[in-house]
């Protein structure tokens, strides 16, 4: 992973001198102040070599604190500093305490840059902290007023160091740098106050006898081995926080990528180190794994510090490599890692029983003064003994999903890794994509398995597999689905599109095969379904893909779109197909007719024309049944144009009979994605000579308001046409009435089960008067299906509804019945030339 952009800009460690130098100027300045207002500005050095040497010891033993890439260290130099304040003149309490800082840091080897600048803190502080205690009135013994200005000395001492490393922080780290430096002042001055006491207390033993450095020294022992505990503590301390923290951030992470990350952050944290990694070679499906967490940087890094040939010396000699100051088990490398700018390294493989898995790396102990210890590489060995357990148990969870969603024979996404993939396909809608399932199932793979064994079989559904991966697109998801089965998921521009591929890819798959001295040729019979036509989920879509496919194995050119018709495998519905082509031959279809009223006066405004079929065998076919082996069988369009015929004709016959009434037409879906059939309605307009907007066409709710643009072209070119359009079933699918604000239509027609419920629930009337009440905002007509009671009439009526049809009026009639329904029904008092005719009121 790439360094992110907005990690924190370091500046390089010579910008310090932008403090440094007016830290020196503010030590010369303050020390020839001093030089001028004291009696006696310096002397004494006998006793300033003794408290030189005292002080140079007591520095030897730090405490650190970390931050960021800085460190401060805490001493007991305050004590040695209180002596010096009393007993020597202020100069030389400057150079003792300059000198101390000097050697100090020499001897941990600090850079140039942070040696002077340490150096300047120190001169600068003690110059600063002396001319104020020059400045206050002098007084003998070791009264109270001598203790606040040696307090008062100390503490300036103390703040100008503090002030000092917060600024050179904020300056090299950036201010949040800064900010972590003060919050660690509250450990800092607790331990200088104590130091500051203890130095006191020594000094009232000294001023009052010599002999007092007996106990004093024994007591000096006890502190150092107080302090010595302290310090452990605090290291313990720390330590056992970042092992819990690390325990928990390790639980809590997924087998999903995360662990790493939660890993070397806290690791690098915990061994203060600059940089952490983690190595893991390539394994079975795992590629190799090179990730370093580093200071200041919140991701993770795809590079190492330090050269692969440590990593292979761990893992080659099962045991830690260590390079640096502190410890050092391999010092052949510590040439190498010089020139890289590393001090020091520790590298730990990572075991799974006795084999090694990886290995885990820390690399340069943050803060100059300070080094990994055997200490540290012992606690690092702890915590990669963790870390190793919980990349095994990633891994082996990891292991366990991939087997649990993927075929053990071809390595493909089985049928559940199949079904939750279409799940997640079909949630994301794309108005000009459609989810394409392509259903591959090889033919005569049961001969093979008998007369070859199974193994000649396996063989070929590995090659199939083969082949679908690299014939298929890159976007796709090949799986198999069971068997000998394949399925290959995609999005896609169209169904079209789909059928061209699913075409494609057979070609590819019927290529020879050849096994040893054995060639076999395996055809594969493929099924073709598509979201959002043939299902709204994973498992309706593939169970007709499934359908499809075993239809296909019946049908010349072995590829099969998944149609309606296929739900039922029964005898009739497959004997359908060749009856319903020659009932359209010999005119076996009838068309009959409803009447369409208004509710207000009940005057006849058109009739709403039904396609009807008697099987001479079957009796009465449903509808729904055969429109769907119309559309199976590619007789729809025949049937549409039927239809329209019959009803144009009709309209014509009633036009010259003085009843200009509309005829209103049932469109299927399918027939909005022909792009032809504005053609054929106007040329049948124009044969009859019926006025466009006498003709409605009504398309239901699914149909055209599907979620996507296909039907809208061929509802403008009607449109433009003149004809009238219908939305019908309105309220039984997911759409709103704003969704046909959109659309080019002119009526909507309420589904009959809402109609038929209105009087019985309260709730069916809310939602025929919402829709009755917003599409007469729209401007659009509202006509009410399923109108069977005199009380649902009323009902609609002081709604407002405007038309209505159902068997309170009228059930479908053929033509002559039609006819004979018009003279009992209308009355003829009421005809008006140029009116609707008005129906009698039954009572």
């Amino acid at each position: 992973m790439e360094r992110p952009d907005h990690t924190v800009r370091r500046r390089p460690a010579e910008d310090a001198w932008i403090i440094t130098a007016p830290l020196a100027l503010l030590a010369v300045a303050c020390s020839t102040a001093t030089g001028l207002i004291a009696d006696e500005p310096i002397g004494k050095f006998p006793q300033a070599a003794i408290l030189l040497i005292v002080m140079i010891v007591v520095s030897s033993r730090l405490v650190g604190v970390v931050i960021r890439r800085q460190s401060l260290a805490i001493s007991l130099t305050e004590v040695p500093l209180v002596l010096a304040l009393f007993f020597l003149p202020p100069l030389s309490v400057v150079i003792v305490y300059t000198l101390s800082s000097l050697v100090t840091h020499l001897r941990h080897r600090l850079a140039a840059p942070k040696l002077w600048f340490n150096v300047a803190r120190a001169a600068a502080g003690a110059s600063l902290g002396t001319l104020a205690l020059s400045a206050l009135p002098q007084t003998t013994g070791v009264g109270p007023y001598r203790w606040v200005g040696i307090c008062l000395a100390v503490a300036i001492v103390i703040g100008v160091g503090t002030a000092s490393i917060a600024a050179v922080h904020t300056l090299l780290q950036g201010w949040q740098a800064g900010r972590e430096t003060a919050r660690a002042l509250p450990s800092i001055l607790l331990t200088s106050g104590i130091n500051v006491s203890a130095g006191l207390i020594v000094l009232l033993l000294l001023n009052e006898s010599w002999w007092s450095l007996l106990p004093l020294a024994a007591l000096a022992a006890g502190l150092t081995m107080v302090y010595r505990s302290y310090a452990e503590f605090f290291q313990q301390h720390r330590t056992l926080s970042g092992m819990y923290e690390l325990s928990r951030a390790v639980s809590t992470s997924g087998p999903d990528g995360t662990l790493a990350d939660a890993l070397l952050g806290r690791v690098r944290a915990l061994m203060q180190a600059e940089y952490a990694t983690l190595w893991l070679p390539a394994q079975g499906r795992h590629p190799e794994t090179l990730l370093t967490a580093r200071v200041d940087d919140p991701g993770l890094l795809d590079t190492a510090p330090t050269p692969a040939t440590l990593r292979q010396k761990a893992v080659e000699a099962a045991r830690p490599v260590t390079v640096g100051r502190g410890v050092s088990s391999d010092p052949e490398f510590r040439a190498d890692l010089a020139e890289r700018g590393i001090k020091d390294t520790v590298v730990v493989p990572l075991r799974s029983g006795r084999v090694v898995i990886g290995t885990l790396e820390i690399t340069n102990r943050l803060g100059d003064p300070f080094q990994f210890s055997q200490r540290d590489v012992a606690l690092f060995e702890t915590v990669a003994a963790h870390a190793a357990v919980a990349l095994e148990n990633s891994r082996l969870v990891d292991r366990l999903r991939h087997d649990a969603e993927h075929d053990t024979l071809t390595k493909l996404p089985n049928r559940r890794r199949l079904t939750a993939a279409v799940a997640e396909a079909v949630k994301i809608g794309a108005p000009d994509e459609v989810v394409a399932l392509l259903l591959f199932d090889v033919d005569r793979l049961r001969q093979v398995n008998e007369s070859l064994g199974h193994a000649a079989g396996d063989k070929v559904l590995v090659e199939v597999a083969e082949r679908l991966r690299a014939c298929a697109p890159s976007s796709a998801l090949v799986g198999r689905a069971g068997g000998d089965e394949f399925l290959v998921t995609l999005r896609l521009e169209s169904t079209e599109a789909a059928l061209e591929l699913a075409a494609q890819l057979r070609e590819q798959i019927r290529d020879e095969m050849v096994f040893d001295a054995l060639t076999l040729d395996v055809d594969t019979a493929v099924g073709v379904a598509v979201h959002p036509d043939h299902g709204s989920d994973a498992v309706a879509l593939l169970q007709r893909v499934d359908l499809a496919a075993t239809a296909a194995k019946s049908v010349p050119g072995s590829v099969q779109l998944y149609s309606p018709a296929l739900e039922s495998r029964s005898l009739r519905r497959l004997g359908l197909a060749s009856d319903l082509r020659r009932a359209l031959d010999e005119g076996e279809l009838e068309v009959y007719f409803q009447p369409k009223v208004t509710l207000r006066d009940r005057r006849l405004v058109g009739v709403e024309c039904l396609a009807r079929w008697e099987h001479p065998a079957h009796g009465t076919v449903a509808p729904e049944d055969f429109v769907a082996v119309a559309e199976h069988t590619g007789q729809l369009g025949r049937l549409t144009e039927f239809v329209l015929r019959e009803s144009l004709r009709r309209s014509r016959d009633w036009s010259h009979g003085d009843q200009a009434l509309s005829v209103s037409v049932n469109l299927a879906a399918r027939t909005l994605t022909d792009q032809h059939f504005p053609a054929l309605v106007r040329d049948l307009l124009a044969e009859y000579g019926v006025p466009p907007q006498r003709l409605t066409l009504e398309v239901t709710e699914a149909g055209v308001l599907d979620g996507t643009e296909r039907p809208i072209p061929t509802l403008r070119s009607l449109r433009d046409l003149g004809v009238r359009l219908s939305v019908d079933d309105f309220g039984t699918g997911n759409s709103s009435l704003a969704q046909l604000r959109r659309l080019p239509v002119h009526e909507v027609k309420v589904d009959r089960s809402f109609v038929q419920g209105m009087a019985t629930d309260p709730s069916d009337l809310a939602i025929v008067n919402a829709v009755v009440t917003l599409s007469q905002q729209f401007g659009l007509t509202v006509v009410a299906e399923g109108v069977e009671s005199e009380l649902t009439l009323e009902l609609l009526q002081d709604i407002g509804c405007e038309i209505g049809q159902g068997f309170l009026f009228s059930r479908p009639l053929p033509y002559e019945r039609l006819e004979t329904w018009f003279g009992a029904q209308v009355d003829p008092e009421t005809v008006v030339a140029g009116e609707l005719p008005r129906l009698r009121v039954v009572p």
